[in-house]
């Protein structure tokens, strides 16, 4: 956490209008990983500057997230708000990401999944 929060302050000392983020919560607790992420929200809010968020966790690209631009091997595959692109992928690819996701209940996954195939 102490290695993410110094990446985010020297990446911000030059006040850069646009923040490039790739995976910065990777390898993290899932507590570490909160404050890292509340404190990421808090600076864009206070500073104002944009962040490209590079990340393959989709929980926290849909609680950061304005907009979710999706890419498959390179390419660009899907883009929209987070109820678009999380709520009605239209993408193959996007959708077997999706689908890929656990959920609590063993059916509804094994029913997610057979959707797809």
């Amino acid at each position: 956490g102490q290695r993410q929060r110094a990446s985010l302050a020297r990446g911000l000392a030059l006040e850069p209008s646009l923040l490039v983020a790739d995976e910065p919560t990777s390898a993290l607790d899932v507590s570490v990983q909160a404050r890292v992420l509340e404190l990421f929200a808090e600076l864009q809010r206070e500073l104002g500057f944009a962040a490209l968020f590079i990340s393959h966790d989709l929980a926290v690209v849909d609680l950061l997230a304005d907009r979710i631009a999706v890419l498959y091997r390179g390419e660009l595959v899907e883009e929209g708000t987070g109820a678009e692109v999380l709520g009605n992928p239209q993408h193959p690819y996007t959708q077997r990401l999706l689908a890929s996701l656990p959920v609590p209940d063993p059916a509804e996954q094994a029913e997610r999944r057979a959707r797809l195939h």
